[in-house]
């Protein structure tokens, strides 16, 4: 493999849906000899595409369909695609969380893992505990961790916590404290996933500070998925992009970029969203957004100067109080621009719609994401981060008279009051 520390060879992973049933002994048999053999499943189903904008038909859906890329040491890859294109499936993948259905995954090195909030800590031992238990399970020595020890708390700031167990933690100590022991316990290959969003502000640009430095300094690979294009412009080599779980371009990463951006900018204007992973903690979560007119039409682009709104589609399980509903509009590469939300007001269970309208501020054409987010008492229970886009035109509807003059516009193109008068 040279210098090549990951090499994915045709890998692809088929899920079963609905209720997984035990089969039979019989079952198992035939699919062992045939393993043997090297022949195919015989009871594999064939599966269809992940493209969960649409019905199928089919019980089996194939979440990576023959995936093959190259990284070599001390990349920084940086992997994206909507909602449900196999990002966190490849990931899982790669760090033997779970098998490939089918193809090969050949990895050089130590690969440490930030998947999800509380990957890789017991629940019930401590920060320090949890510490030793990763360095140990990367095979270092208890005096090696030791030497780091100082370094990780220090980075992940929970010094006064460290010997508390790390189910009283919150969601962002879970991760300030992962993050720092994945980076400090030198791993040839580290791992990200979309967890740094749980982070306030100044940590991510810790993190993403820290990310070049063991790739630029320590010359060690990086994979990094993050719905953040600012982000991943500002740190990564090289881009990959997924679409319905199949590779849809790998290489250099501003035509990446343009590729992942032109194919949201079709995607239309009501985006689904199912259930959280931690459905039964969770007090309320988003169903669907569209973008609309007033009318209550939906856009899939907005003409130039025209209004719109934003309508998220919300359920609540529990009473919560003191509820709030926020929304962030970014730049294609993730530069936040404005943040509004809703008056705090108590909700009781149900299904809720609330509106954003923009009446006003007049954005130049180009496609903005969205951040969404629900809380109670300014604690965040649901956080979707770019997901959403939306577009605007730069051609304006008929009852409108205005254009650009200006090629080089700004972001916004509400014009200033101005006087006008002769003074000689």
């Amino acid at each position: 493999m040279s210098d090549t520390v990951i090499r994915v060879e045709n890998i692809s992973k088929l899920y079963q849906l609905g209720e997984i049933s035990t089969g039979t002994l019989s079952r198992d048999l035939h699919r062992w000899w045939a393993g043997v053999r090297g022949k195919e499943d015989p009871f594999r189903k064939i599966g269809q595409t992940n493209d969960r904008s649409t019905k199928g038909s089919s019980d089996y859906v194939w979440a990576l369909q023959d995936i093959s890329f190259d990284v070599k040491q001390g990349e920084i890859l940086g992997i994206i695609g909507r909602n449900g294109a196999g990002k966190s499936t490849l990931l899982k993948l790669l760090s033997r969380v779970t098998k490939p259905t089918s193809g090969r995954i050949r990895v050089k090195g130590r690969m440490a893992s930030l998947l999800e909030v509380g990957t890789g800590f017991h629940p019930e031992l401590t920060g320090r505990e949890n510490i030793f238990l990763n360095g140990a399970i990367m095979g270092m020595k208890k005096n090696e961790i030791r030497a780091k020890l100082d370094e990780i708390v220090d980075f992940a700031g929970v010094e006064r916590y460290l010997d508390t167990p790390v189910k009283r933690y919150s969601s962002g100590m879970y991760v300030r404290l992962a993050f720092a022991v994945a980076a400090h316990l030198e791993p040839e290959i580290l791992v990200i996933d979309e967890v740094l969003a749980v982070g306030d502000a100044e940590f991510q640009k810790k993190c993403l500070g820290k990310m070049k430095d063991v790739s630029e300094k320590d010359g060690r690979t990086v994979l990094f998925v993050s719905h953040n294009m600012d982000a991943i412009q500002k740190l990564c080599s090289r881009g990959m992009l997924l679409n319905n779980g199949q590779l849809h371009q790998q290489g250099e990463l501003s035509k990446v970029l343009d590729t992942y951006l032109s194919i949201n900018k079709s995607a239309g204007a009501s985006f689904l969203f199912q259930p959280p992973a931690n459905l039964e903690e969770c007090p309320g979560y988003v169903i669907r957004v569209t973008i609309e007119d007033l009318a209550g039409t939906l856009l899939p682009e907005i003409p130039l100067w025209d209004p719109w709104q934003v309508r998220i589609r919300f359920k609540v399980q529990k009473t919560i109080p003191h509820f709030v509903a926020g929304m962030g509009i970014n730049t294609s590469l993730g530069m936040p621009l404005q943040t509004t939300w809703s008056k705090p007001q108590d909700i009781r269970a149900g299904e809720y719609e609330i509106i954003f309208q923009n009446t006003d501020l007049a954005y130049a054409p180009g496609i903005y994401y969205l951040d969404i987010g629900l809380s109670s008492y300014l604690r965040t229970f649901q956080y979707i981060s770019q997901t959403v886009a939306l577009h605007i035109s730069d051609v304006p509807s008929p009852q409108q008279t205005a254009s650009i003059i200006n090629t080089k516009s700004g972001l916004l193109l509400n014009q200033l009051e101005t006087l006008c008068t002769q003074v000689k």
